[in-house]
C-alpha cells in the first residue's frame, strides 16, 4: 500500500473520530436540559393543603414527601433544540404561573395565545412537585405520564399522552389515560383508574379496587378487598385475590391462583383457568373456550355446571344428578354456589 493511501485513510479516521466525539457532545447537552430545572419554588409545608397542576406538553410527579418545605421542579426540554433556543422559544410563546393561593399550590404552564400548536413549538414542559402527604390534588397534563406517590386525600388526575403511577396512596385515588399504562401498587381504600390505550398492573392494594381499559390486559396480584377489573382487549391474570372479585375480557385468556371469597369471570374470547383458595358465597364462570376450575375438597358445595363436555376428578360425597354436559347437585351437606357455563370443555377438579 503506497503513502497516499494511507494518509488519506488516516485522514478519513480522524474526521469520523471527530464526528462521533461531536455527536457525543451535542447528545450529553441534549439531556442535561431535561435534568436541571428550568426554575424552582419553594413554599412552607404547612401551608399547602391542595395541589392543581396542569401542563400539555410534559410529565407531572407529585409525591409527598416534603419536609418543611414544599417544592416545584420546573423541567423545559426538547432533544435537538440548544438551551438557547428553548428559552426563546419560552419566553416567546409561554407562561408559567406557581404560586399558592389559600392553601392551593398552582402550578400551570400554557401558551400565551391559541394561535399553533403545542407539539409544533416542540416544548416539553414538566412538574415535579413535593408537598404533604395530607393533601388533594388536580392534575392534567395533554403530553406526557403522570405519577403520585406518598399521598393521603383525594387525589385527581388525567392524561390524553402517557402512563400513570401510583404507589403507596390512600383515600379517593381517580385516574384516567388515553394513551398509556397504569400501574398502581402499595395503595388503599378508594382506586378508580381507567385506560384506553395500555395494560393496567395492579399489586399490594386493599380497599375497593376499580380498574377497566380497552386495549390491553390486566395483571393483578395481593389485593384486598372489592376488586372490579375489566378489559376488552387483552387477558387478565390475577393471583392471591382476597375478598369479591369480578372481571371480564371479550378478548383473552384468564388465569385466576390464589382465589379468596367470592368470583364473576368470564371471557368470550379465550380459555380460562382458575384455582380456589376458599369459597365464600359463590363462584360464578363462563366462558366461550375451555375452562378448568379446581376447588378446596372437603368442603360443602351446590354445583351447577353446563358445557359441550364436563371432566371431574377427586369429586366425593356427591348427590344430584351428572351427564357428560352438565352437573347438578350438592357436594357434602351443600354450601357455596358453584355456577360455571362454557361453550366447550370444563374441567372440575377438587383438590
Amino acid at each position: 500500500m503506497n503513502y497516499k493511501i494511507l494518509l488519506k485513510m488516516k485522514k478519513l479516521f480522524v474526521l469520523f473520530v471527530s464526528v462521533l466525539l461531536s455527536v457525543s457532545c451535542c447528545t450529553v447537552k441534549t439531556q442535561s436540559q431535561g435534568n436541571v430545572p428550568f426554575m424552582t419554588r419553594k413554599f412552607t409545608a404547612a401551608a399547602v393543603k391542595q395541589v392543581e397542576a396542569t401542563t400539555a406538553g410534559g410529565s407531572i410527579i407529585l409525591t409527598g414527601d416534603a419536609g418543611s418545605e414544599a417544592k416545584v421542579d420546573v423541567f423545559v426540554s426538547r432533544n435537538d433544540w440548544s438551551v438557547e433556543k428553548i428559552k426563546q422559544v419560552l419566553n416567546d410563546n409561554y407562561t408559567i404561573d406557581i404560586k399558592l393561593e389559600g392553601g392551593k399550590l398552582i402550578a400551570v404552564a400554557k401558551q400565551k395565545s391559541s394561535f399553533g400548536n403545542w407539539n409544533n413549538q416542540g416544548l416539553s414542559i414538566s412538574f415535579k412537585i413535593s408537598v404533604p402527604r395530607q393533601v388533594n390534588s388536580n392534575l392534567q397534563t395533554s403530553g406526557g405520564s403522570i405519577k403520585i406517590s406518598g399521598l393521603s386525600g383525594s387525589q385527581d388526575f388525567k392524561t390524553s399522552g402517557g402512563s400513570l403511577s401510583v404507589d403507596d396512596v390512600s383515600g379517593n385515588t381517580r385516574g384516567a389515560t388515553s394513551g398509556g399504562s397504569i400501574t398502581v401498587s402499595a395503595s388503599n381504600d378508594n382506586i378508580d383508574l381507567a385506560t384506553s390505550g395500555g395494560s393496567i398492573t395492579a399489586k399490594d392494594c386493599t380497599g375497593k379496587i376499580n380498574l377497566a381499559t380497552s386495549g390491553g390486559s390486566l395483571n393483578m396480584s395481593n389485593l384486598n378487598g372489592t376488586v372490579n377489573a375489566a378489559t376488552s382487549g387483552g387477558s387478565i391474570t390475577a393471583s392471591n385475590i382476597n375478598g369479591t372479585l369480578k372481571t371480564g375480557t371479550s378478548g383473552g385468556s384468564v388465569r385466576l391462583t390464589g382465589i379468596s371469597g367470592n368470583l364473576d369471570a368470564s371471557t368470550s374470547g379465550g380459555s380460562m383457568e382458575v384455582s380456589i383458595a376458599s369459597v365464600s358465597d359463590y363462584v360464578r364462570l363462563s366462558n366461550s373456550g375451555n375452562l378448568s376450575l379446581t376447588l378446596p375438597s372437603g368442603k360443602g358445595y351446590n354445583l351447577k355446571v353446563r358445557a359441550n363436555k364436563v371432566e371431574t376428578s377427586g369429586l366425593k360425597d356427591f348427590r344430584g344428578s351428572m351427564e357428560s354436559r352438565n352437573i347438578d347437585g350438592t357436594v357434602g351437606i351443600g354450601g357455596a354456589e358453584i355456577n360455571v357455563r362454557s361453550s366447550q370443555r370444563v374441567r372440575l377438579a377438587f383438590d
